[in-house]
């Protein structure tokens, strides 16, 4: 990722003070691996902005370098100019960092006080009055070369990753939803609204697709092999798992033919009907490799398993709000049928005929639930729903444990546990939410939730 460099100043403060916060920044950037974006040094006095003037060669340098930053740094060295601010970076199109540095005991007289502290505070109102969303993170005052620095830019770039690839999205729903789930009911045009765009497509094109793969071709060949090498395949009839890769080369092809950023499909009962097989362990498969992919046609928690996966840069899943844990009011089992990426598993998955197809439908038709158990971490979950033309997303925090789920449970499930899970349940429960949930590796609320409310206008609940 790179980063555009701002620094302001303000001409009664001590501008000596420019140069060495050019420098350490940009060491900062580089040691994280990061990119820095920095305006020639000679265009402004200190390459630094102080008023309307500079603000606007901020800007065209900005624009000149269109589609190059992902986000911009504003860094405060001294109390620096807030018109300067909003000149430059009105219409920068990306978040906002806004940094300032803390003062020095030792060093408060005129010669050295920077006032940074004070002078962040003019720079947030200035963006507040226009309209223009920004970031800060909590102290108020930090050094760039500090620990808390570090993790304040990998969780700012987090941000940027959620809100740029998100402001304008594509989401596949492969098939109609399921007559039996009005529960992932959804609205097309409340999402297009967030710049959302869903591509329908109907389930027989993924039929006719598959009918035109050939185990000769590459294409065929690879998957097949990528999927042997991906889970354990004991006991699998080998009709079952060369259909299996045929649907996970369609499904693959059609992301690509339709450019989309995360697919939700109707996984049953009409491919287990028609095909013989069942898709869990292939959405798995595309989860691990980052491409996400929900089950059900639960297109609204496609979004948030996106936003999970890039905050994170680990794999999502979507999952059920499934089991009680005993008596515990903190712990519940989270589990799906098998499309848990192999990334959040303790081990490989084993693939089995879907017990539940083959209790309805007669064994044999339903190859393709990947069983296994989902590995102790620390997590985040987030679902979302349509209402009344907005958005709605809930957002927390908890992990999976290493408590046992005893056995002949099927699937993929693990042991949650999230403080005050009971209230939580209270709100999914009573504001519609999906029994759906998507979750990913690591505590990444923070950044998500910043880029929901900041700069993609979502309506949040924390939980």
């Amino acid at each position: 990722m790179t980063f555009a460099l701002y620094f302001g100043n303000r001409g009664f403060f001590p501008e000596k003070l420019i140069s060495d916060a050019r420098g350490e920044m940009t060491a900062v950037l580089k040691k994280l691996g990061f990119n820095a974006l920095l305006m020639d040094e000679s265009l402004t006095k200190f390459g630094a902005i102080e008023g309307v003037d500079d603000g606007i060669k901020y800007a065209q340098f900005l624009k000149a370098n269109a589609g190059k930053y992902d986000g911009v740094i504003l860094c405060l060295p001294n109390f620096g100019d807030e018109n300067g601010a909003i000149a430059a970076l009105e219409e920068c199109g990306v978040p906002i960092l806004v940094q300032a540095y803390p003062d020095e005991f030792g060093k408060m007289g005129f010669a050295d006080r920077r006032d940074a502290f004070c002078g962040k505070f003019s720079v947030m109102d200035i963006f507040c009055q226009y309209g223009l969303p920004f970031t800060t993170f909590q102290p108020h005052t930090v050094a760039p070369t500090s620990a808390t620095f570090e993790k304040h830019l990998t969780q700012f770039a987090a941000v940027c990753r959620v809100a740029n690839k998100m402001k304008k999205m594509s989401v596949g729903a492969i098939g109609a939803r399921t007559t039996a789930f009005k529960t992932v009911r959804f609205d097309e045009l409340t999402l297009q609204r967030y710049g959302i765009t869903t591509e329908a497509l109907d389930l027989s094109e993924v039929f006719l697709r598959v009918r035109d793969i050939k185990t000769t071709d590459d294409q065929f060949i690879a998957k097949a092999e990528r999927l042997k090498n991906y889970t354990n395949w004991d006991g699998v009839p080998a009709e079952k798992s060369e259909m299996l890769a045929k649907v996970a080369v369609v499904l693959d092809n059609i992301m690509d033919d339709y450019k989309l950023d995360c697919m939700a499909l109707r996984c049953w009962i009409e491919i287990e009907k028609e095909l013989g097989v069942s898709p869990c362990v292939l959405l798995s498969e595309m989860n691990d490799r980052g491409i996400v992919s929900a089950c059900e046609l639960d297109v609204c928690n496609a979004v948030p398993m996106y936003a999970l996966r890039l905050a994170s840069q680990l794999p999502a899943t979507c999952l059920d709000w499934n089991n009680n844990y005993g008596d515990d009011p903190d712990k519940c089992i989270l589990f799906h049928c098998g499309p848990v990426p192999q990334g959040l598993m303790t081990a490989k998955g084993q693939v089995v005929d879907h017990p539940m197809f083959a209790k309805a439908m007669g064994a044999g038709c339903g190859w393709g639930c990947n069983v296994g158990r989902i590995a102790p971490t620390p997590m985040t979950f987030a679902s979302a729903k349509t209402t009344d033309g907005k958005l709605w997303c809930y957002l927390g925090e908890g992990e999976f444990t290493a408590d046992e789920i005893e056995e002949g449970f099927f699937g993929c499930g693990g042991v949650a546990r999230i403080n005050n899970l009971q209230n939580a349940l209270e709100y999914i429960g009573h504001e519609g939410y999906r029994h759906h949930v998507g979750v990913t590796a690591g505590h990444v609320a923070p950044a998500v939730k910043e880029a929901f409310t900041k700069y993609l206008g979502y309506e949040l609940k924390e939980l």
